[in-house]
């Protein structure tokens, strides 16, 4: 069935809204699901579940964990293969060794540990960074029948984002919106730009010369490009409303570290649908 979508899990509600999402699109897509759950071996700490008296209390408390993960999945896709795995170490440590060779790598937005007055949790985030594969969180609600919502900068080589973009919308059999938005007005004037429609119509060539060798390759997929000029954060989220699903790049165009872009840490954290954080190639 090929390689497995690798699910991190801590027993949070997060994480059971994460597990049906990766759990569902493994059916679609024909792939494994990989549950993993870690156990971060620090001195001095107590598991939230845990009996005094008990014998590695962690060790059971990670094995109920994945057992219940497990149950929830085979109740509403019992034909699915599924996989699990306990772990000992640094959570994103873990995550990112058992999902190195992944299709993908599902989270919840935020965990048992991590502040509940965060939007994205540590784990997420770190993952979003961090990780050789896509990297989706699951937040807000994946509207029926929504739209795939792609954000791009034409100038930068988006080809992994668009590849993933497409895909998803194949997949699904969803429209695939195309968004660029931009804010620097004087940057372009500057550069000899006349006015906003000729940066407009400019952009909007970008655009479409970028999608254009994937569309051959996906003929049914119907493709709306929007040049938007307002914060790329700002737009995308307004978007994610009506969205199934919203795809970014892990970088911005000038970052070299392993740092997630502006653009994708703020939709991270606002977006109102799930989001994929796509590294580059």
């Amino acid at each position: 069935m090929g390689v497995p979508i690798v699910i991190g899990t801590d027993g949070s509600d997060e994480a059971a809204r994460a597990l049906d999402w990766a759990a569902a699109e493994a059916v679609l897509r024909e792939r494994p699901l990989h549950i993993v759950h870690a156990i971060e071996s620090r001195p001095n700490t107590t598991p939230l579940f845990a009996r005094s008296g008990t014998a590695e209390p962690t060790t059971c408390v990670g094995r109920r964990v994945l057992a219940a993960a497990v149950e929830r999945v085979r109740e509403r896709w019992p034909d699915l293969e599924t996989t699990t795995v306990l772990v000992t170490g640094e959570t994103w440590q873990a995550l990112g060794a058992e999902s190195e060779n992944a299709f993908e790598l599902v989270l919840g937005s935020r965990g048992l540990g991590d502040f509940a007055a965060l939007r994205l949790g540590s784990t997420s985030l770190r993952m979003a960074e961090r990780s050789t594969v896509p990297v989706v969180i699951v937040r807000g609600d994946a509207a029926e029948g929504g739209e795939v919502l792609v954000g791009i900068d034409p100038v930068r080589e988006a080809g992994a984002i668009l590849d993933y973009a497409f895909d998803a919308a194949a997949l699904h059999g969803a429209r695939l919106r195309v968004v660029h938005a931009w804010q620097s007005l004087a940057t372009f004037l500057d550069a000899g730009y006349a006015d906003v429609e000729q940066i407009e119509a400019d952009l909007r060539r970008a655009v479409i010369a970028a999608c254009r060798p994937l569309r051959g390759g996906y003929p049914a997929v119907d493709v709306v490009d929007e040049i938007v000029l307002e914060h790329p954060v700002t737009a995308l989220s307004r978007a994610s409303r009506e969205a199934r699903l919203l795809v970014v790049g892990a970088r911005d165009w000038h970052w070299t570290s392993p740092r997630l872009g502006s653009v994708s840490h703020g939709v991270s954290h606002h977006a109102q649908c799930p989001v994929a954080v796509v590294p580059s190639r």
